[in-house]
C-alpha cells in the first residue's frame, strides 16, 4: 500500500448528479461485494409507494414525505436539486485553485484486496480487507501490521482503551491482538477461547439447533461475523452474525456470557450506548432497541422496542449524544433516525442522499456521515429540534463505501474538525477534513 496524494479528476456533470431514479435497481461493481448483499438480496427491494400497515411501527420509509414531523431540512438532498440556468454559461469555467474533490487530504491505495473495516483509536488507524492482513497506519504511514491466517474477509475491528484490538472474520470467530516491542502485534486469544469451546461441546445440551438435523454449541457464530460494539464502561463486546444472534463477551477473560436470537435474518449492525441498551439492525428490515435486566441471578437481554419495520436491509447502525439520537441506514438509500424525546425514542424522519444503499455510517460531535454504494459519502449537519442541514457530497472513491471512521482533528473555536477515513472496494483509504461549518 502507498500513499498519494489527491487525485485531479474530471468533474461529474451536473446531470449525472442531480438524476435520481428510485426505482432503479441496486447495482453492485464488483463481485466481492455481492458476497455481502446477494445472500439476502430477496431484502433489498421494496415498492415505495406501498402503505405503512404495521402497527405501533416507525412509519415506512414510503411515507417519510408525509412525516409531520420530519425535518425539512431532509429534502436538501445534492440528487434533487434545481438546474441552474446559469450552468450554461461559457464563462462558468473551473478554478484551477477549487479542488475537485473538497475536503480531500490524500489516499492509501491498496492492492492487496477490497477494504472491508476501519478503526481509528490513539492516531492509529487499521484496516482490514479480504487479503486476511490487517495493516496499522499512523500520520498516513506504515506502521505494523499483522496476518490472521484464516480464511475469509475481516468483516469488522474494534479497539479498546487498553489497545486490545478485536477482529471479527468470516470464518464465524473473533480474535484478539495486543501490540508488543518494536511495533509487532501479537495474537493474544480468541472468541471462544479453545478451552471454553472444548468444554462446551462436551455437554450436548449446551448446543443449539442451527438447521435442519444439525446442531452446534452455543458458544460460538457459526456464520460470519459481521459486526461488533464494545461497552467500555461494563467492560463488554457485543458481536452481531449472519446466524441471526448477537453473542455478549466479558473482555476481561473472553468469556461469553450470553447469546440470543435477534433477527430473522442476517445481523448487520449493533452498537451500545449508556444506559445498558443496544441497538441492532439486520438484513429483515428492522431496527431493534435491547436492554441488560437482571432475571434471578443472572442478567439477560430482553426486546424493548422495535424501533422500524422495513422491507429493505438495514445495513448500519450507529448512535450520537450519549444515546439521544440513533442513526440507520439501509439498502434503499435512505439514513432513518430517531430522538430520544423525554425519555422515549421518536421517530425524527429519514436523511435522503443516495442513489443506491447506504452501506456505513459515522457519527462525530453534530455531524453524521453516510457512505454509499453509489461510491459517495454524505455529510449533515444535526440541528435544534431534530433537524439535519446537508452540507456536502465527498466523491473521489471508483467503488462502494463500505467503511468509514472518524477521529477528532483540532477544535478552533466553534469550527470542529474531524479527519474522516473512509474504505472502499476500490482498494483504497481516503483521508478527508471534515468541519461543522458550512463554509468549508
Amino acid at each position: 500500500m502507498t500513499s498519494t496524494s489527491s487525485p485531479t479528476l474530471r468533474r461529474t456533470k451536473l446531470g449525472n448528479l442531480i438524476q435520481f431514479d428510485r426505482n432503479r435497481s441496486l447495482q453492485y461493481h464488483d463481485d466481492t461485494d455481492a458476497e455481502l448483499y446477494n445472500h439476502h438480496r430477496h431484502h433489498h427491494r421494496r415498492r415505495l409507494d406501498s402503505p405503512n400497515t404495521t402497527p405501533n411501527a416507525s412509519p415506512s420509509t414510503s411515507s417519510y414525505n408525509t412525516t409531520p414531523n420530519a425535518s425539512p431540512y431532509t429534502s436538501f438532498s445534492p440528487w434533487n436539486q434545481p438546474i441552474s440556468p446559469f450552468l450554461n454559461s461559457p464563462w462558468l469555467q473551473p478554478s484551477p485553485l477549487h479542488s475537485t474533490h473538497p475536503g480531500l487530504i490524500g489516499s492509501l491505495v491498496r492492492e492487496q484486496g477490497h477494504v472491508y473495516s476501519l478503526a481509528v483509536s490513539s492516531e492509529l488507524l487499521y484496516t482490514g480487507s479480504d487479503s486476511k492482513n490487517i495493516h496499522v497506519w499512523k500520520n498516513m504511514r506504515q506502521f505494523s501490521g499483522f496476518k490472521s491466517n484464516t480464511t475469509g474477509l475481516v468483516k469488522a475491528i474494534v479497539v479498546s482503551k487498553q489497545q486490545l484490538i478485536f477482529t471479527a472474520h468470516q470464518d464465524g470467530k473473533i480474535r484478539v491482538w495486543k501490540l508488543h516491542k518494536n511495533n509487532v502485534y501479537k495474537r493474544t486469544g480468541s472468541l471462544p477461547s479453545t478451552k471454553d469451546y472444548i468444554i462446551c461441546s462436551m455437554n450436548m445440551r449446551k448446543y443449539v439447533e442451527t438447521r435442519r438435523h444439525k446442531k452446534v454449541p452455543w458458544i460460538r457464530h457459526y456464520d460470519v461475523v459481521s459486526c461488533m460494539s464494545l461497552d467500555e464502561e461494563h467492560g463488554i463486546l457485543y458481536s452481531g452474525s449472519w446466524d441471526k444472534t448477537i453473542k455478549v463477551w466479558r473482555v476481561s477473560d473472553f468469556k461469553c456470557m450470553e447469546s440470543f436470537d435477534a433477527h430473522d435474518d442476517a445481523v448487520n449492525a449493533v452498537a451500545v450506548c449508556y444506559g445498558g441498551f443496544v441497538f441492532s439492525g439486520g438484513a429483515d428490515g428492522a431496527v431493534k432497541m435491547w436492554r441488560k435486566e437482571l432475571v434471578g441471578k443472572s442478567s439477560r437481554h430482553v426486546l424493548v422496542e422495535v424501533l422500524l419495520r422495513g422491507e429493505s436491509a438495514v445495513t448500519s447502525v450507529v448512535v450520537a449524544e450519549a444515546g439521544r439520537v440513533v442513526y440507520g441506514g439501509a439498502s434503499d438509500g435512505l439514513v432513518s433516525f430517531w430522538r430520544r424525546v423525554r425519555g422515549c425514542l421518536e421517530y425524527g424522519g429519514a436523511l435522503r442522499g443516495h442513489k443506491m444503499a447506504v452501506l456505513c455510517l459515522a457519527t462525530a460531535g453534530k455531524l453524521v456521515m453516510s457512505g454509499s454504494a453509489d461510491k459517495s459519502i454524505c455529510v449533515w449537519r444535526r440541528e435544534e429540534g431534530g433537524q439535519h442541514l446537508w452540507l456536502r457530497v465527498l466523491t473521489g472513491h471508483g467503488g462502494p463505501v463500505k467503511c468509514l471512521a472518524v477521529e477528532m482533528e483540532e477544535d478552533v473555536g466553534d469550527d470542529q474538525r474531524w479527519r474522516l477515513y473512509s474504505g472502499s472496494l476500490d482498494k483504497s483509504i481516503k483521508v478527508w477534513s471534515v468541519s461543522q461549518s458550512i463554509y468549508q
